[in-house]
């Protein structure tokens, strides 16, 4: 695509037509970072934690006439490169690494009513986005298109030239693995159905349907529903490539299968505008109605664009800066807009959400239930992030793992839509909610949560959904090397940082025996240090010796290695952030430990793009007077991987945890150990960031982080006059509000 189909970018420019609408943080957002370099974001509409975004979807194609057959292959629903567009999907995912969702396509077409997507997908242009708006120009249509959305209904504007014009609902494409779906036409102004989605990461038994109700802001001269038919003749099995499209016009048809979709005619004059609302619910069409009724009752477009703008305003403000450069403004506050993407909720108005691993319904009473918890990235630095920023949401976020558990009998690892893909690697809901309890955030079930825990922690493998391989760790203290490619290592190191935070648990609540046991437990990682050869964390047998093919760069850019998963030795190697020290007594002292560290990041043996070594920035703290070198490192890799253009993110997003990484980076502070209090402290990016602190939580009103200085490196830090004496700062402090004075 060229660059200048990327007309204007919401970090430049708002929506002037917007009246009362000003220059603000939002022109601070620009949604296509991401969009490139498999950052896998998109710029679609969607409010704060909303249910719905309303994305472009468009597959790889140079030209009208290439359409990628494998699009469902895709992780993404967007991708900056391609400009082939086939239509607004309407449940989507943001940051992530497999396909699913993506679906519930509302496409504007002209001529003759096509239902196969190779024919009306159209190239387009002029892209805008900004928090809560999207529009692009369909070339072959000459069709301007405009999205914005509510938390759980979509709202599109389609601008039509003069001629016969169609409103397509295609339910056979998108993402998702799975492709049954029903439609019908109830009337010429709304139609409703289902999509099944699921299998996430090619995960079986994770299916769950979407339901949606799409109304239109005018009566459609004809209507109708289609169908792909298999093949006829020599074929005799049904391809996604092949089969003719049959057309069943008129009122109250309904359809099931896997290529299905409904379509509405309209005879428009030039410039006629014709709006559709689409409300959506994981529990059935009546509630997606009532979404649709209650949520977005007219078809009020502007308006609608300025309660998702103020609802992000209001959102970001959260958080305030001064000085940096403008780029250094919208990489942060884009990065704090990524973060408020996923979890999402899946409650409907009414508070019905489908339970965990069931297709029966519960009702939340108070706050929200909230879904995809992609935890093994989230838990390292997002969820602490949420916890000091967003503690409201947080907690709800810690209620809906507990409700998991009781509905399931398991916490989520990977959750998505109610369902288990059982996706990455260890136990992450427990760092999760230790964390969060350990910051003040404890109005949940804390027994549940405890039962839950000590249940994953202790069930032997054969019973045990989360740990299968756990027998061995508790007999031995690690998860032995037994086949080709088997994650040993990268299990055992989640096993012991779970275990820690279980054990911190187990000390607050009074239960001494459990926490010796849990924190003992979660010291083994000593069995894995090969001390006399490699001097580094190395696969084990069962038998006690070493892996002999040892190679401890084997697994770059995400190439299997024995014992690791998606990464290398020396990207797992230091991935014990509950015992620092106790590592830096095994790498046989400090000059060691930081002369091996920065070997890592002088020989390019670090990945910026992947979660397992991206607390490693502030490992340098644990050392005094090495904690510059925590700050060279930390403005290094943001000056060289976080930009304002669509590959400005180093890789997946992972529902926003290296978006997390750097807005922790620009304010100056790190979670290295969730569970652990302390945030590491480096030197901010800005010279003053005001935090707003929920009075609900915290005592403070403002925390102010603040920094001045001429010198190249941090010289001093002071908390409201008092000398810090550490780069060190803990959490409960910090929420006392004040200032945080970091002088340089």
């Amino acid at each position: 695509m060229k660059k200048n189909h990327w007309l204007v970018t919401a970090a430049l420019v708002g929506l002037g037509y917007l009246p009362g609408i000003t220059q603000s943080r939002l022109d601070y957002v620009n949604p296509f970072i991401g969009t490139s370099n498999f950052g896998t974001t998109n710029p679609g509409a969607l409010v704060p934690q909303g249910m719905v975004s309303v994305v472009p979807f468009n597959v790889t194609g140079s030209d009208e006439n290439t359409w990628d057959k494998d699009q469902r292959w895709w992780s993404t629903p967007y991708a900056w490169e391609n400009e082939y567009f086939t239509g607004y999907s309407h449940v989507n995912l943001s940051g992530v690494g497999c396909p699913e969702l993506g679906v519930i396509l509302v496409m504007p077409t002209t001529g003759d009513v096509s239902a196969d997507v190779k024919e009306y997908g159209s190239k387009m242009s002029q892209q805008q986005a900004s928090p809560g708006y999207y529009s692009n120009l369909l070339t072959k249509y000459d069709i301007r298109t405009e999205v914005t959305a509510t938390p759980r209904v979509g709202l599109s504007k389609f601008t039509f030239p003069k001629g016969k014009s169609n409103i397509l609902i295609d339910l056979g494409n998108g993402l998702t693995n799975e492709t049954g779906a029903t439609i019908k036409v109830v009337n010429s102004t709304e139609i409703e159905g289902q999509r099944m989605t699921g299998t996430f990461c090619y995960n079986d038994g994770t299916e769950r349907p979407v339901y949606f109700v799409a109304r239109f802001s005018r009566a459609a001269e004809a209507m109708g529903v289609w169908k792909k038919m298999p093949p006829m003749g020599a074929e005799s099995v049904w391809s996604a490539t092949s089969g003719a499209y049959k057309y069943y016009p008129g009122y109250q048809h309904t359809l099931a299968g896997d290529s299905i979709g409904a379509y509405l005619t309209f005879n428009t004059e030039a410039d006629d505008e014709i709006l559709v609302k689409v409300g959506i619910s994981y529990v059935s069409i009546e509630n997606a109605r009532e979404n649709l009724d209650r949520e977005m009752p007219g078809f009020d477009f502007d308006q609608t664009v300025a309660k998702a703008r103020a609802d992000w305003d209001q959102s970001l403000s959260r958080i305030a800066v001064k000085g940096g450069s403008e780029e250094q403004k919208t990489i942060f506050y884009t990065a704090l807009y990524h973060m408020q993407i996923h979890p999402n909720v899946i409650s409907d108005l009414n508070g019905e959400y489908p339970m965990m691993e069931s297709f029966k319904t519960g009702k939340v009473e108070n706050g929200e239930r909230y879904t995809v918890f992609s935890l093994w990235d989230t838990y390292r630095n997002f969820h602490p992030f949420m916890s000091l920023v967003y503690p409201a949401r947080q907690m709800d976020m810690v209620r809906s793992m507990v409700q998991m558990y009781q509905e399931s009998g398991w916490l989520p690892k990977w959750e998505l839509n109610s369902t288990e893909t059982l996706v990455m690697e260890g136990d992450p809901a427990i760092p999760v909610i230790v964390d969060s309890y350990l910051r003040g955030l404890q109005d949940f079930d804390t027994e549940a949560a405890y039962q839950a825990m000590v249940k994953s922690a202790t069930t032997p493998g054969a019973d045990n959904k989360i740990r299968p391989d756990i027998d061995f760790y508790l007999a031995h203290g690690y998860v032995p090397y037994e086949e080709e490619y088997d994650n040993s290592v990268s299990h055992a190191l989640e096993y012991y940082i779970a275990d820690w935070n279980l054990g911190q648990f187990a000390k607050a609540l009074g239960k001494k025996d459990d926490y010796e046991r849990f924190h003992q437990q979660s010291l083994r990682y000593k069995e894995y240090f090969d001390s006399k050869e490699f001097g580094m964390i190395r696969p084990r047998l069962a038998d006690g010796t070493f892996y002999k093919d040892f190679d401890p760069t084997q697994g770059v850019n995400f190439e299997p290695s024995p014992g690791f998963h998606e990464g290398t030795a020396w990207q797992y190697t230091l991935g014990v952030p509950h015992d620092i020290p106790g590592l830096i007594r095994l790498f046989g002292g400090k000059k060691k430990f930081v002369a091996t560290l920065q070997k890592i990041f002088d020989e390019g043996l670090f990945d910026m793009a992947n979660e397992p070594d991206i607390h490693y920035p502030w490992l340098f703290n644990y050392v005094k007077g090495e904690e510059w070198r925590s700050q060279q490192v930390v403005n290094h890799l943001l000056d060289t991987y976080y930009k304002n253009a669509p590959d400005g993110l180093p890789g997946n997003d992972d529902c926003g945890t290296l978006s997390a990484w750097a807005v922790f980076a620009m304010m100056g502070l790190y979670p290295v150990c969730p569970g652990d209090m302390n945030f590491a402290i480096s030197e901010p990016v800005f010279d003053e960031i005001i935090i707003s602190l929920d009075s609900t939580y915290y005592k403070g009103e403002q925390l102010i982080i603040r920094k001045s200085g001429e010198k190249e490196y941090v010289s001093s830090i002071e908390k409201d006059g008092r000398t810090i004496n550490a780069f060190f700062i803990d959490h409960h402090e910090l929420v006392k509000g004040g200032i945080l004075e970091i002088s340089k």
